[in-house]
């Protein structure tokens, strides 16, 4: 288990707890890393500069008591934002329909990049229909996805469709 790993598992339980979805930790840096906590609220509502106060605030008395960062490190929350990352199964499932960019750790079908249609997840794999076609990427080598910001996408998050 890495470390974002292990901090997830440190923070997610209050996390959730307090109403919101725990959407990315990310660690990056070396001689003063940063740790991003991406978190989103479970009720659909808009993430406010309170609600990130409040996480980081959560965040950084559990870090303190379990200490898995072994240097002093600077806590970043944030929301996803309109082309957000998606990095949880269910992701896929509630975006199907939206453009969406994958990358991947290894090749599938001789290709480490898939842009087009999201389709979905079935069977842990990620449907995307691209200009080309079909293409079924396993879940498991997803490396990064995100959705594209397009029109579409723009016009969806001003009618609230891309919340819950």
């Amino acid at each position: 288990m890495d470390v974002q790993e292990r901090i997830a598992g440190i923070i997610a339980p209050s996390v959730e707890a307090m109403g919101y979805d725990l959407v990315r930790v990310s660690l990056t840096g070396n001689a003063r890393p940063t740790l991003q906590i991406m978190a989103e609220r479970v009720d659909g509502a808009a993430m406010t500069v309170d609600d990130c106060a409040e996480i980081s605030r959560a965040v950084s008395a559990l870090l303190d008591v379990e200490d898995p960062i072994d240097v002093a490190y600077t806590l970043e929350v944030s929301s996803p934002g309109i082309d957000r990352p998606l990095t949880r199964p269910k992701d896929f499932e509630r975006y199907a329909g939206f453009e969406v960019r994958v990358e991947t750790s290894q090749p599938v079908d001789d290709r480490r990049r898939f842009i087009g249609m999201l389709k979905g997840i079935e069977d842990g794999k990620v449907l995307v229909e691209m200009p080309t076609g079909p293409a079924a990427v396993p879940f498991d080598l997803i490396l990064r996805a995100k959705l594209v910001m397009n029109d579409a996408l723009l016009k969806a998050a001003a009618e609230g469709k891309h919340q819950h």
